[in-house]
């Protein structure tokens, strides 16, 4: 009887450890598709039922349009009346008070995956929030204040590396962590659990 359930206990967490990670990445395609899809899958819907008189939903025909629009903006961004067209844009939108900070911060941030550069010079541990504590950072520039050489480090929340705090740094307060970039936002994304 107990060799039944040794069987039994250690197949079934055998297949536990299998369905995880699958049902997990099968929830967040899920998740993300229903999202990509409801953008504009709402709006073509009720386009469709004032053609036919009737409601109609195809599910993923939302996504297929927003891929088409980003590839049409796309080939409009790359021909000279387009460029023009996208300048008189970008130049309204920085502009307009509220709208301009968002703008340009997800511009920003989208030149910086284009250009595939990483802001990141090294990483390295500081004592933060409190001396005595060490939390991973990334240095981000160096600057000279007062006659003081300050470090920009920017300490990210786990498991989340894009929210975190940027705080500035006495050189003689940041210490070399021995970890690549990589592997110190490894270590970030895995909560910890990814020791290095």
């Amino acid at each position: 009887m107990k060799l039944i359930y040794d069987h039994l206990k250690g197949k079934f967490f055998a297949g536990l450890f299998v369905v995880i990670p699958v049902g997990i990445t099968i929830f967040i395609l899920k998740f993300l598709f229903n999202f990509a899809d409801g953008i504009l899958g709402s709006y073509l819907d009720s386009l469709f039922s004032l053609v036919s008189h009737r409601e109609t939903h195809f599910p993923g025909l939302g996504m297929i349009t927003g891929a088409v629009v980003v590839y049409l903006a796309g080939i409009l961004a790359t021909n000279v009346l387009g460029k023009q067209l996208f300048r008189w844009g970008d130049e309204l939108l920085t502009r307009i008070p509220l709208v301009k900070s968002i703008y340009s911060s997800s511009k920003q941030l989208t030149q910086v995956f284009r250009e595939g550069k990483t802001s990141y010079r090294r990483a390295v541990f500081v004592e933060w929030p409190r001396p005595g504590v060490r939390a991973v950072g990334f240095v981000t520039a160096e600057v000279e204040r007062e006659g003081q050489r300050l470090v920009v480090v920017y300490v990210p929340t786990m498991p989340n590396p894009t929210s975190g705090f940027a705080l500035f740094f006495r050189a003689d307060e940041v210490f070399e962590s021995g970890m690549s970039v990589e592997e110190a936002v490894k270590f970030v994304v895995s909560g910890g659990v990814v020791a290095l």
